[in-house]
């Protein structure tokens, strides 16, 4: 009689197992993506730049910021994060333009503003094409990834030449993550966007800075300090002791931006 129950019991588990895997499976984007978010007009703005439309090499069109910036200066190309659009971050654009540096930024198709699907390979051709775009107009760029988007900014480094490349909060890699989050999951089977920055940095001459925070609840702070002992070029990491996934910006991330910047130029 004990043996039927233990063996009931495997079979229920085996079952609800294999349930929780196929759920999450078949909804794993609407775990990692979350592209609904407020559009802030540029209008409603102080950013001194244009929209502008970037296009795919398989025709899509992306919407994006452009800002020239003053005569001499390089041009920040921003790469995003995973949630909402990219013009939530105006403020940043604007303290970029500010102090004289070009600008472009932009939603990945799928997000906000871009039609299209999110997808990894979606991701990437998009990070490029922006590159590409804003490589016919601006003589040096300097790539900026937040969170996820650290993952395109490190794919695009290593397939183009930039002047410099910042990961604001950067993963290992998404399965590393997910990996932390669902242990008894085996996401490196399941997952269709692992973005594997760890395999791509071996390929990024640039100088690296990397920044993070002991308090990053979203992405653990050894995902950066992983990512960085791996750079073949680092600059600098900078780990912030208490600061969370979005306190970067406001605990001072910008004057460390502008001197990393300004020594790799």
């Amino acid at each position: 009689m004990l043996k039927k129950i233990v063996i009931v019991l495997v079979v229920v588990i085996a079952v609800v197992y294999g349930a929780l895997l196929g759920y999450l499976y078949l909804n794993q984007r609407a775990f990692f993506f979350f592209p609904d978010g407020e559009v802030t007009e540029i209008a409603e703005t102080a950013f001194p730049g244009d929209v502008v439309s970037i296009p795919t090499e398989d025709g899509q069109n992306l919407t994006g910021w452009y800002f020239a910036g003053a005569d001499g200066m390089p041009t920040i190309l921003y790469y995003k994060g995973n949630s909402g659009s990219f013009t939530s971050e105006h403020e940043r654009y604007e303290t970029f333009a500010e102090a004289g540096y070009g600008v472009l930024a932009f939603d990945y198709r799928g997000f906000p503003t871009s039609p299209g699907e999110i997808t990894q390979d979606n991701m990437l051709a998009d990070a490029v094409a922006a590159f590409d775009w804003v490589d016919e107009r601006a003589e040096d760029i300097l790539i900026w990834g937040r969170s996820l988007g650290a993952s395109p900014a490190v794919w695009v480094a290593s397939q183009r030449d930039a002047e410099a490349v910042l990961l604001e909060t950067p993963f290992y890699s998404a399965v590393n993550v997910a990996s932390e989050r669902y242990p008894y999951v085996p996401v490196g089977l399941l997952m269709f966007d692992p973005f594997p920055s760890n395999e791509w940095i071996g390929d990024v001459e640039e100088p690296v800075f990397v920044a993070h925070g002991t308090a990053d609840t979203t992405i653990s702070v050894s995902n950066a300090e992983r990512l960085y002992a791996d750079v073949p070029n680092p600059a600098d990491l900078w780990i912030e002791e208490g600061a969370g996934h979005s306190d970067l910006w406001r605990r001072g991330i910008w004057d460390r931006a502008q001197a990393f910047f300004n020594g790799a130029g």
